[in-house]
């Protein structure tokens, strides 16, 4: 039997094991892959009824920070129509060997059929023996900072601390520091370098952005942004990040974007992926919706987006969609 048949394909949060001619009373486990922080493992033992495990591969970090997680996962049976086996969904429940979650089926399966994975989270026991904690709500943006060296610069702009520039937004305005800006971004250094009007006014204009939205561009800026901030404005930031060339800003959004692809954004991220040039990004949109099969279920959302996309961007779509089916 190939390697092929143990391989378990993977984005962020999806795993999907396709699985061909598992013959009666027999045993499959899956090779190890890898999501979050874990390596995990799904098995098939097929007898009268199918029995489907996933389990964490033992390991010091599975004894010390065991995975809780909350998933779904489905069984399909033909690719084309998706018709499905849904298992009703697991909640922030820990997983520590091979017998904590098994999902018995009684409805014999013939022939091919894939296993699709969601992981809708995972968490790990708080070090502090408090609630247990996402390791995707950490987020990116927290590792990319320093509370501490950091939290002059964000009194500074929260508390107005000598402000030397105004910034004006779509529906208000802040006070902010062409030193901080002009640091941190070269767009705003140059404006404050040459006898523009930005350096006269000492004012800026982004008028593209909301009120709500500039604010957390400036808490990232000043590192003081939140995790929850981050995530509502994320594809407003892409875009200013792009547009001042702040390169790690746009690095975060870009990282973020990865973790949470879903059949309701994947097609809207997959167009800001061809506009801003993230390949990684737009990797994982085209993985999801045709490695994976999710093409099939947004038809209509995915024929409206056919009429209105660069026709560059369709050709790769229609490109992979072709050398996937060919190989399956």
């Amino acid at each position: 039997m190939s390697d092929s048949a143990y391989r378990v394909e993977t984005t962020s949060r999806l795993a999907q094991w396709k699985i061909e001619n598992l013959a009666s009373c027999s045993y499959r486990k899956s090779d190890p892959f890898k999501i979050g922080n874990w390596n995990w493992h799904l098995s098939v033992e097929k007898n009268r009824t199918l029995s489907i495990k996933l389990y964490p591969e033992i390991s010091n970090l599975t004894r010390e920070k065991p995975p809780i997680a909350s998933f779904i996962i489905r069984v399909l049976c033909s690719v084309g129509d998706r018709k499905a086996l849904v298992h009703p969904g697991i909640t922030d429940k820990p997983l520590k060997n091979n017998d904590d979650f098994v999902w018995t089926i009684e409805i014999p399966l013939t022939g091919k059929f894939i296993i699709d994975l969601e992981f809708l989270d995972l968490k790990t026991a708080s070090p502090n023996g408090g609630e247990p904690c996402s390791i995707w709500a950490q987020g990116f943006i927290q590792k990319q900072s320093n509370a501490g060296a950091l939290s002059s610069l964000g009194r500074m702009l929260s508390e107005s601390i000598h402000t030397d520039v105004t910034i004006y937004a779509s529906d208000g305005s802040i006070g902010a520091h062409r030193a901080v800006l002009a640091t941190r971004s070269p767009v705003f250094c140059s404006m404050f370098s040459h006898n523009l009007k930005e350096k006269e006014l000492s004012t800026i204009n982004i008028s593209d952005m909301s009120i709500e939205a500039c604010q957390a561009f400036l808490n990232y800026i000043y590192g003081n942004i939140q995790n929850d901030e981050f995530l509502t404005h994320r594809l407003v930031l892409l875009r200013a990040a792009d547009k001042y060339d702040i390169s790690d800003l746009k690095e975060a959004c870009h990282e973020s974007l990865l973790e949470d692809i879903d059949t309701k954004n994947v097609l809207e991220r997959l167009q800001n992926a061809s506009l801003y040039q993230l390949p990684k990004l737009k990797s994982s949109c085209m993985r999801y919706l045709v490695k994976f099969g999710m093409i099939f279920d947004i038809r209509d959302d995915f024929n409206a987006f056919l009429q209105c996309a660069d026709r560059e961007l369709i050709a790769e779509i229609f490109h992979e969609i072709l050398a996937t089916w060919k190989g399956f």
